[in-house]
């Protein structure tokens, strides 16, 4: 699931220490990775990737955070679906292992939409959970 990646540069550059996962942390459906790729090219990052984090806050305690970054951070973990590369950060990691990143493109209910199935509960808006 995941996989130390050695860092073999000089320890003095600032290179991140990675680990690269697969698809059984999370994955990108389809239409998720055409969203995101059509984002990271309009903001000229096509070597971005998309961080997936899980933060305190909502109406069930926890809530998702997406962003788009230039590259990975330090200690995160790497993983490569639908053509595009997402980075979580170990903490979140044990919150979103086994979910699935959908987009819906929808006036109503539209957006990403996190599929988790370690949520024990969500808000009735459907933006935050509780695990």
């Amino acid at each position: 699931m995941i996989a130390p990646v050695p860092n073999t540069t000089n320890k003095s550059a600032a290179q991140p220490t990675i680990r690269v996962g697969d698809e059984r942390l999370i994955k990108v459906s389809e239409s998720a990775a055409k969203k995101v790729g059509s984002l990271l090219q309009r903001q000229g990052r096509p070597n971005g990737v998309l961080r997936v984090a899980v933060i305190g806050g909502g109406c069930s305690g926890l809530q998702y955070k997406m962003d788009l970054q230039d590259q990975p951070a330090n200690r995160d973990i790497l993983v490569e679906s639908g053509g595009i590369r997402v980075v979580v950060d170990p903490k979140s990691a044990l919150y979103v292992t086994g979910s699935e990143l959908d987009y819906i493109d929808a006036l109503q209910d539209g957006g990403f939409k996190v599929k988790n199935p370690n949520a024990a509960s969500s808000c009735s808006c459907g933006e935050s959970f509780s695990a």
